[in-house]
């Protein structure tokens, strides 16, 4: 069964958290992050101020899946992870 509009913003939300909290994650994370976020995309539900935080979500998310120290990427966009969570709050 596929995940409802709301159900893809909690787990995208919910990841983006953990990443924030943990500093840390997988390369598994990241890849889903990018599921998430494509499947949003094309939802025509999204508020256009939370698609051009997808793009930056899928952005930090592909770097994340490729980069050789993913804990040092996260740690590095500590604030990014944050203000993204708070905007999408804010608009969905």
């Amino acid at each position: 069964m596929p995940l409802s509009h709301g159900d893809q913003v909690t787990l995208l939300k919910d990841i983006l958290n953990n990443h924030q909290t943990d500093c840390c994650g997988s390369v598994s994370e990241c890849e889903q992050l990018e599921r998430l976020v494509k499947s949003l995309m094309v939802n025509n539900q999204i508020d256009g101020n939370v698609k051009n935080i997808l793009q930056e979500v899928y952005r930090y998310s592909q770097h994340g899946a490729q980069t050789s120290d993913l804990d040092q990427h996260i740690l590095s966009n500590q604030e990014n992870l944050s203000q993204w969570v708070n905007d999408i709050d804010q608009f969905s």
